[in-house]
């Protein structure tokens, strides 16, 4: 069997003016077709336009190759091989960032068809799986700066069936610490002590002074961890969030590759990595973060916050993953997030999700959606 076509396909929705930091709205799909007629999928949580541009590129020299040229004709099972084969192809203009976004869709892609071939769910054959459903967390923002708006915002995730919330801090919160611990007592209050709790930080803090002084409100009022809690490349400044009891976690917001999850962990000394599957370098690559993490006793959880695609790829790895570890599971109001494939991940009455059972990731696209978000 050999690879014979890879289909680029953007999408996004009508409107949209890209002023929010939700990448639910656009998306780049990976479409992989084989001499045989097996198709592998995947998405890519990037700029599809880019994405396409690497993919779709004519080579330059032996290290400065497009990613299509790069696997045409190759044999679809070898997918570690062929990730080897990608990140050497492009090693003169890659090795990080965008390029390795790229490479996690073909990767993703292989995988889906690897599966497929075998009659296997992705998740037997990264792994021994050890659960057949996840719990789900999901994020609601902004918070609000009122107990009832925090009220109603927590309501927005709890009626989605959720077991486990993220908040998002705002930058208000450094300003004044009694409102902000009284926002955040809301939030515990109204959850009660059965449903989980976390913070993301995002980008509301660009120095550790700004986030410090709200960790012991974080600890007190038993939240999970605390998420990015600066740009990611302040590593001196993540490890000093440490020794306040409360997890904190990195690399959501950009990091790729076991290299740059090294440096996370040992100088910035991250509790839990959090590694998007479409953007790490697939699940060949999120495969080698976490058997990093697991040498130096740290955790995975997984970020996700793109269509079913990407949640079906986190369930996939999770279901096998060593630790039982939490699901992220988007609550993008886009129609992009719900209606791209034609199977649904509802969240069941204890707040968990069934990792699918069929061959490959167990998805498919839904053509119509894709012909009405479709960029021409």
């Amino acid at each position: 069997m050999r690879i014979t076509d890879i289909e680029v396909i953007e999408l996004r929705v009508p409107g949209w003016t890209a002023e929010t930091f939700d990448g639910s709205y656009d998306n780049c799909v990976i479409r992989m077709r084989t001499d045989e007629g097996v198709e592998g999928l995947a998405e890519v949580d990037s700029v599809p336009s880019v994405i396409r541009a690497i993919i779709e590129a004519p080579s330059s020299h032996t290290h400065a190759r497009g990613l299509k040229e790069a696997v045409m004709g190759q044999d679809p099972l070898e997918t570690e091989a062929l990730w080897d084969r990608m990140y050497d192809a492009t090693s003169y203009y890659g090795r990080r960032g965008v390029v390795i976004h790229a490479i996690s869709g073909i990767d993703i892609a292989l995988w889906d068809i690897k599966g497929k071939i075998l009659g296997k769910p992705v998740g037997e054959l990264i792994g021994r799986p050890k659960r057949d459903r996840l719990r789900a967390y999901g994020t609601v923002y902004p918070l609000g700066e009122t107990p009832d708006e925090v009220r109603r915002t927590i309501d927005r995730g709890l009626k989605l069936g959720l077991r486990a919330i993220k908040i998002v801090a705002d930058p208000f919160w450094r300003d004044d610490l009694d409102h902000t611990a009284l926002l955040i007592r809301t939030a515990r209050e109204h959850v009660g002590p059965e449903v989980q709790l976390m913070v993301d930080a995002a980008t509301a803090w660009s120095k550790a002074e700004e986030g410090l002084p709200l960790m012991p409100i974080f600890k007190e009022y038993r939240f999970a961890w605390v998420e990015a809690p600066l740009p990611i490349d302040d590593l001196e400044g993540h490890a000093r969030f440490q020794g306040f009891g409360v997890p904190i976690g990195g690399g959501d917001l950009g990091l790729t590759t076991r290299f740059e999850y090294e440096q996370m962990f040992q100088r910035g000394q991250v509790d839990i990595a959090q590694p998007d599957v479409t953007m790490v370098g697939g699940l060949t690559e999120l495969k080698r973060v976490a058997a990093l993490a697991k040498s130096l006793g740290k955790r995975v959880v997984t970020h996700g916050y793109k269509s079913n695609i990407t949640i079906a790829a986190n369930l996939a790895f999770l279901a096998q993953h060593e630790d039982e570890e939490i699901l992220e599971y988007s609550t993008s109001e886009s129609p992009l997030r719900w209606e791209l494939t034609r199977e649904r991940f509802p969240i069941e009455a204890d707040g968990r999700v069934a990792v699918p059972k069929g061959p490959g990731l167990g998805v498919s696209l839904d053509e119509a959606v894709v012909q009405r978000f479709r960029r021409r």
